[in-house]
């Protein structure tokens, strides 16, 4: 079966129980059992498992060609889990440039438990291999990252890593699984906000984790179900619903993204633009290496930030709201919005300042998109 038919049908696809050709919402947070110490098809209590998110998590390892998923309440959950496979005194390498929010988990909450964390430039390799160190565990790894765009050759930092003794992880939040599979090259756990193009419509607020070899299937386990950050049933309908058109979904923002950066590259009042797509991404090459499609994501610096309040008022079409990959076309403020928690230093230097904007482009008529970045940039 195909990519596109697998993300219609899902693992199941109609549902053996009723025939629903739309995969059922159990409500039901306990389950009877026939006898002691048996259960009907293995469901005891929703905290652990559950029909529905069942469902999702099948069909979230089919598509990232993994052996066991887990869909949490957030993605913040989902990293949450992952670092508490790790003991007191593990160091993990984290891409420099990443979500502002797992920086601030990272270092003010585990921090505090023993963990070190070194954030290095994870696009460089030789950067990578210099940083490990006798007790690095492991690495976090945002491909492409969150702004500025940079593109991880997974494989090769994957062989470093696993060299080293260490666990690799994926942030595949950006690309989703249509357009990249991260176990294909070598990590060893993929994690996503499902909040993003896996929702796909701002309307559910979710998380994934997904491994490759079985050998993490029950410490994980263990994990959401004693944390108890799993997703409810309706949640998880709501993604698989919304799996069903990731890739027309995406098919079409990747299209306008396009578009945009064609614009932006040539507008006076542009600075710089940052898309993996375009040839003269520094990472291009790595980028055809290793996925099916660039992503509706574009970061973009003005020659100037003076104006920035006022443009983000001007918008009408675009939304001024934080958040990515939803139907809609958003556009983000990341030095004060999703950036916020990293130091100005760190931000300063990866060039994540008053000049930087941040689009989501969403599935708009992208002249309406074009007219309203003209009309916006006019100011």
């Amino acid at each position: 079966m195909r990519e596109k038919t697998r993300l219609v049908h899902g693992y199941t696809g109609i549902d053996q129980n009723t025939g629903a050709i739309s995969f059922p919402i159990y409500q039901g947070v306990t389950f009877a059992h026939p006898a002691l110490g048996e259960t009907t098809r293995g469901f005891a209590y929703a905290r652990a498992d559950s029909p529905t998110r069942q469902e999702l998590e099948r069909t979230l390892a089919l598509l990232e060609h993994g052996t066991r998923a887990w869909a949490f309440s957030s993605g913040m959950s989902a990293i949450s889990v992952f670092i508490k496979l790790f003991e007191p005194g593990s160091h993990l390498l984290v891409s420099e440039d990443l979500y502002g929010g797992t920086y601030r988990l990272f270092t003010e909450i585990y921090g505090k438990y023993g963990l070190e964390f070194d954030y290095v430039d994870t696009s460089n390799l030789e950067v990578v291999k210099a940083a490990i160190r006798p007790n690095t565990k492991g690495i976090f790894i945002e491909t492409p990252s969150n702004p500025m765009m940079h593109v991880t050759d997974i494989r090769a930092v994957s062989e470093v890593i696993r060299e080293a003794g260490g666990v690799v992880a994926v942030d595949n939040t950006f690309l989703s699984p249509y357009f990249q599979k991260p176990l294909d090259f070598g990590a060893d756990i993929v994690i996503h906000s499902a909040t993003k193009y896996i929702g796909g419509h701002n309307d559910v607020l979710a998380g994934a984790l997904i491994v490759r070899n079985e050998k993490w299937i029950e410490p994980i386990s263990r994990l959401a179900m004693s944390e108890g950050g799993t997703l409810g049933p309706h949640d998880s309908w709501l993604l698989l619903r919304s799996l069903k058109t990731l890739s027309v979904r995406m098919d079409r923002q990747q299209e306008n993204a396009l578009h945009l950066v064609e614009y932006l590259k040539k507008h006076p009042k542009v600075e710089a633009v940052y898309y993996v797509g375009d040839p003269e991404h520094p990472d291009y090459e790595t980028t055809l290496k290793q996925t099916t499609g660039y992503g509706g994501m574009i970061s973009f610096s003005l020659k100037s930030g003076e104006k920035v309040p006022d443009l983000l008022k001007r918008f009408k079409v675009i939304t001024f709201a934080e958040s990515l990959g939803g139907v809609e076309s958003l556009i983000t403020y990341p030095m004060v919005q999703t950036h916020g928690a990293i130091p100005v230093e760190m931000r300063e230097r990866l060039g994540v300042n008053e000049k930087l904007l941040r689009m989501s482009v969403g599935i708009e008529d992208v002249e309406d998109l074009l007219e309203d970045l003209e009309q916006a940039l006019s100011i």
